[in-house]
Formats: C-alpha cells, sequence, structure tokens
C-alpha cells in the first residue's frame, strides 16, 4: 500500500492534492440537539383513509419511528463506524470518504464496496469484520453522500463515480480488485465492468437493470418465472414515485427533505419495501441511515443521481468485463436472457430465497459466501 503522506502532482497548470488524510466521525453535539428539537416539534400529515401503505407512508408509522428516533443512540453508531479506519482524498475536484481496512491475509485481493440510495457506507459495516479475513476492504462513500460532500459540480453519474473509484483504488495500491454492489452500487459495479481497467477481478452485483426492449422475440423463452419478474417490475414502477421526482425535480424535493427529518424518514420508504410485508431492515438499521442523511445534509447531492442519469444522454453499451449475479427472492429479479443481451461476460449466478433490496441489511451472510465464491476465496 501506498503511503498515506501529503503528495500532489501537477496537472496542466492546476496543483491536485493526492493526499490520503484520516477522518474521525464527529458530529457536534448541537446538531444532535437541534434533531431532538425538531421531532419534538414534528408536524404530522392527517392520515389518509385507512393509514395504510397504499397512498405511501402511513401516520402511524412515522409516529412509531419518531418516538424511536427520540432515544435512538447515534453516538453508538459513530463509535461503530470510528472502529474502523476512515479516510478522506480528493478525485476529480470532489472529497471522497472512505473506510479502509486491510486483510491479515497475505494473498487477499481489494474488494470495492459500492453502497446504494437511500443507503450508505453503514451499510457494509456488520460485514466488515467476516469479509476482512478475505479481502482488504475499501468502503467509500458516494459523492453526494454523507461525508463526501459537498458535492462540487454537475455530471456524477455512475460512470464518473466508477472512474473515481477505479481512481481511488489506484491511489491506494491495488493494481488489481473487485467491486460488490446493490442498486446504485450495482450500477457503479457495472460501469466498472463496462470500464473494465486492467487488473479489474470482476463486478458482484444483486441486480442487472436489463428491461425488454420492445422486440418480442425476447419474450419466446419466458416462462412463469420471468413473467413473475416483469409483474415486480410493473409494482415497483407503480410505488417508486421517487425516480420521477429525483430524476426531473431534485432540487424541489431536497428543500423539503434539509429541512425536515421526518420527511426523509418518510422519503426513505424503499427500506420498507414501500410497506408490501417483505422487508427485514429492521427500524434501528433504518434510523442510522436516516439519521446520517439527516446529520450531513445529504439529501441534495443524493437524489440528484437520478436526474444526472436522466440527462446524461450516454448510449447502451453492452459490457464485456466479468460479472457475477446474486439474485434475493424480495428484490427486483434480474431476468437472465435479458441481463446476457446486454453483458456478455456473467460468470456467475446465484439465487437466495431470504432477504430483499437491502440484502447486506437483511441477509449479510449469504452475501458474504457469494463473495468468496465469486472471487474464488470459498
Amino acid at each position: 500500500m501506498k503511503n498515506s503522506h501529503h503528495t500532489e502532482e501537477i496537472v496542466m497548470t492546476r496543483t491536485v492534492d493526492t493526499s490520503v488524510r484520516p477522518f474521525t466521525i464527529e458530529v457536534p453535539q448541537a446538531e444532535l440537539d437541534e434533531l431532538a428539537r425538531r421531532l419534538a416539534s414534528t408536524r404530522f400529515a392527517p392520515a389518509a383513509p385507512g393509514d395504510s401503505w397504499d397512498y405511501g407512508t402511513p401516520e402511524s408509522y412515522l409516529r412509531d419511528m419518531v418516538t424511536r428516533w427520540q432515544s435512538f443512540d447515534w453516538r453508538a453508531v459513530e463509535a461503530r463506524a470510528n472502529a474502523v479506519p476512515s479516510y478522506l482524498t480528493d478525485v476529480d475536484g470532489q472529497t471522497i470518504h472512505f473506510v479502509h481496512v486491510r486483510s491479515s491475509a497475505d494473498d487477499a485481493p481489494a474488494l470495492l464496496l459500492a453502497h446504494t440510495y437511500p443507503g450508505s457506507f453503514l451499510e457494509f459495516l456488520p460485514m466488515v469484520e467476516e469479509l476482512a479475513k478475505d479481502f482488504h476492504l475499501v468502503i467509500p462513500s458516494m459523492p453526494g453522500f454523507g461525508f463526501s460532500t459537498p458535492v462540487t459540480d454537475g455530471g456524477w453519474t455512475m460512470a464518473r463515480t466508477a472512474r473515481a473509484y477505479d481512481t481511488l483504488m489506484r491511489r491506494l495500491g491495488y493494481d488489481a480488485y473487485g467491486v460488490h454492489g446493490s442498486d446504485g452500487g450495482a450500477m457503479v459495479g457495472r460501469e466498472l465492468a463496462v470500464l473494465n481497467p486492467e487488473g479489474f477481478l470482476g463486478a458482484h452485483v444483486l441486480q442487472l437493470f436489463s428491461f425488454p426492449s420492445g422486440d418480442p422475440a425476447e419474450f419466446e423463452n419466458f416462462g412463469p418465472k420471468e413473467y413473475a419478474a416483469l409483474e415486480h417490475m410493473g409494482w415497483f414502477q407503480s410505488v417508486g414515485g421517487y425516480n420521477a421526482m429525483n430524476g426531473s425535480r431534485p432540487q424541489t424535493v431536497a428543500a423539503g427533505l434539509s429541512d425536515s427529518p421526518v420527511g426523509q424518514l418518510a422519503y426513505s420508504e424503499l427500506f420498507e419495501s414501500f410497506g408490501n410485508g417483505t422487508s427485514l431492515v429492521t427500524p434501528e438499521q433504518v434510523l442510522e441511515q436516516v439519521s446520517l442523511y439527516w446529520l450531513t445534509n445529504t439529501s441534495a447531492g443524493s437524489v440528484r443521481y437520478h436526474y444526472e442519469e436522466a440527462h446524461a444522454g450516454a448510449e447502451p453499451v453492452v459490457s464485456a468485463g466479468r460479472l457475477g449475479v446474486a439474485v434475493f427472492q424480495d428484490d427486483f429479479q434480474t431476468i437472465r436472457s435479458l441481463a446476457e443481451r446486454d453483458n456478455a461476460n456473467i460468470q456467475h449466478w446465484s439465487e437466495f430465497d431470504r432477504g430483499g433490496h437491502f440484502a447486506a441489511l437483511e441477509n449479510p451472510d449469504a452475501i458474504v459466501a457469494d463473495l468468496r465464491v465469486f472471487f474464488g476465496r470459498a
């Protein structure tokens, strides 16, 4: 590993700071006091008829979660996060926060863990001890998320994030590495597979977002499993209105999320799988994530990714990099034939009967085991 002292490189006429700086999470007590004040003065929206999830996040759910939040121990979250080494470095003009844990195994490969939205690097902390037996771990906060803020400019797409992550891994001295991710993290992982940089060991993802193109031939070999997957896609589209809002008016929604912790909580309903009863994410895990978003004022940077992706104008491309897919029962169901249409080098496929969209929180043991298989550490 390269040493982490300050270094600089000259790019054209601009000096670029490539230092890797130790970082400790220390939220000022005044911020926690302000959160407590806002929670105590919450004005709840009147409940919809039946107060069910059909209309969105129910009032009864929010009242229960606010009560839990008022006694939630953020300092315990900080202690767990600070128990592993955190750092800051600047890549492509953006400060990036990351956790870096070296394995005790001499032959360990490097593994980058890419979080999703509305998650964060906290998703992976419970897996660190076990994964570090076999991998050197790098867990970044995406630009615009958590402590990788504020975002300094526009254009932070998944492809740009993938390039930044490759720069980060090289800066840490890794000439070979793999990546794991779900949802946004899976998209970053696929972009790294498209980039397929020298020494790339592969992307292990929980979804490949391949959809029907309109060609009737794609349906010729579909069976009940594939049609059930299409039905699930349709359900998600019917409830996932945040995609349209984030993709078209991110600053509008960010104004509300940045001013209301309960608004941030309600808007994170994906953790509850929109109330369909399948989520295994605990209230404490939800509050960890929502607290981090609130305390770092992350919402504006995080919701902007949908907009940047929608306006990037990128043409579809077939990935040639090595890929592995792990599909969880209550998550987006990747349709293999469509995934293979868009990705030419899928070398691993596994399916699990427990877990959903946040499988790292719901069934981490399965992910750890599957990563060992995919990267040859089983």
